[in-house]
């Protein structure tokens, strides 16, 4: 991988019914590429992946939501499915997780159905993504530009329509995360930050 991300911490934000492939793949990814990377959920133990409808692997749990904090890390990953973030969205804690990440401007990547959950968080209102095809009117209705584009980055945030574009959804991932902070600060994510602001924590 040509960008290393040694030092960085990313937060993968998932729950029961999350796709499978979408969490496995990027945090492999983002291994490979140097981060540590923490499963974070609103329950402990394991989570249930899917392959589609198919119930697949239970997957491990590193932290729980009520003890994350946000600043420990350096990105955040939201992986899709259908339950998953349809069950996160309703989280007020996930809520106000994810809104951390996009107040701090650091890099986040979410795909597939994930970007339901950016819509409750407040944070797709003036954005320019991508998601899986029956979300898009969800988020037209909340303000943001949607296309039908493989990856599309718009300053740290990175958005890619379903598993088939997980190859270049992990390398601009991975480019975003590098880079460090951006400056999508707040609801329409436009907010400016000084030179100084985008090195911190990079």
């Amino acid at each position: 991988m040509a960008h290393s991300l040694t030092g960085k911490t990313v937060a993968v934000l998932a729950t029961d019914g999350v796709e499978q492939i979408e969490l496995t793949d990027p945090v492999k990814a983002l291994k490979q590429a140097g981060a540590q990377v923490h499963v974070v959920s609103p329950k402990g133990g394991t989570i249930q992946g899917f392959n589609h409808l198919t119930p697949g692997d239970k997957i491990p749990v590193d932290v729980v939501l009520a003890e994350a904090d946000a600043s420990n890390y350096h990105a955040l990953l939201l992986p899709g499915g259908v339950a998953n973030p349809d069950q996160l969205r309703v989280n007020e804690d996930a809520l106000t997780f994810v809104r951390a990440f996009f107040d701090a401007g650091k890099p986040v990547a979410a795909i597939c159905h994930a970007p339901w959950l950016l819509i409750d968080a407040g944070v797709a209102e003036g954005r320019r993504l991508t998601s899986y095809k029956t979300l898009r009117t969800d988020l037209r209705n909340a303000g943001a530009e949607v296309v039908d584009e493989e990856v599309v980055v718009d300053d740290g945030l990175v958005t890619s329509r379903c598993p088939d574009d997980i190859p270049a959804f992990n390398r601009k991932m991975i480019e975003e995360i590098a880079e460090g902070r951006h400056g999508h600060g707040g609801k329409g994510g436009r907010a400016e930050q000084g030179l100084e602001g985008l090195r911190t924590l990079s």
